[in-house]
């Protein structure tokens, strides 16, 4: 079954600490949910503004980006949000497009982290993280069902990006049949365009193994660790430490 609700239930989940704030910002397709230690929505949305504004410029001249399923080349002169989604793309084989929340969490993140020494940025499933204390991140593979494995992040971590890729919840393109794949590691881009890509490759249980290989790769790349659930079976790489909610 596939879960395309727009409602984001999951958000309800999860609880800021002491001194922190929860707040949301949307502007058109993007809809950005903060934990901070505090309320910046109104100096996130015009960052979020701008950023999306350099997207949607580039994009104008070079409709590719936007369209294309495989890396494409980009001007160096480019806007750096378009260059690091395009080097992500590059370097995992996918569409640019596959980078763009993650790239946009840590802009968000990364720009406003001098005003706020803990900031949450979360965009549609995929996060990126400033904080000085040990988080834990609910992962959930279907919408319907009580959340109950968590990733645990040690304060030593952070800065780190969180992103999931899924063929069943959303409506983010994924040629494979995973449930949940998520990817963590230290930027943003990376991480979204490692999770996509292992999504795609999710096919039925024997492929499980066989990517076992490919993820060893990727933990040379930048990606700390990944996790791939297909029904009932789980597969975990690297430095990834789950925990029962």
């Amino acid at each position: 079954m596939v879960y395309t609700d727009t409602y984001r239930g999951y958000r309800t989940l999860c609880s800021p600490g002491k001194e922190e704030t929860a707040y949301q910002v949307v502007l058109e397709q993007s809809d950005l949910f903060i934990i901070s230690s505090t309320d910046l929505r109104s100096q996130i949305l015009d960052r979020l503004y701008r950023v999306r504004q350099q997207l949607i410029s580039y994009i104008s001249v070079h409709p590719e980006f936007a369209s294309s399923l495989q890396p494409v080349r980009v001007y160096r002169q480019a806007p750096p949000v378009v260059v690091d989604m395009a080097r992500a793309a590059e370097v995992f084989q996918v569409g640019p497009m596959a980078a763009v929340a993650g790239a946009i969490a840590q802009d968000i993140a990364d720009h406003f982290q001098p005003a706020s020494q803990e900031i949450i940025v979360e965009n549609g499933g995929d996060i990126y993280l400033h904080s000085s204390r040990t988080r834990t991140i609910g992962l959930l593979p279907h919408p319907t069902e009580k959340m109950t494995l968590g990733l645990l992040i040690n304060a030593r971590e952070f800065p780190c990006a969180v992103c999931s890729s899924s063929a069943t919840i959303g409506h983010s393109l994924s040629l494979g049949r995973g449930d949940l794949v998520v990817a963590k590691g230290r930027t943003g881009a990376m991480a979204d365009a490692a999770a996509t890509c292992m999504g795609n490759l999710v096919a039925d249980r024997k492929s499980l193994s066989t990517l076992k290989k490919k993820a060893r790769n990727y933990l040379e790349l930048g990606i700390n660790g990944f996790l791939i659930q297909m029904g009932q079976d789980i597969m975990v790489m690297g430095d990834m430490e789950l925990v029962n909610l």
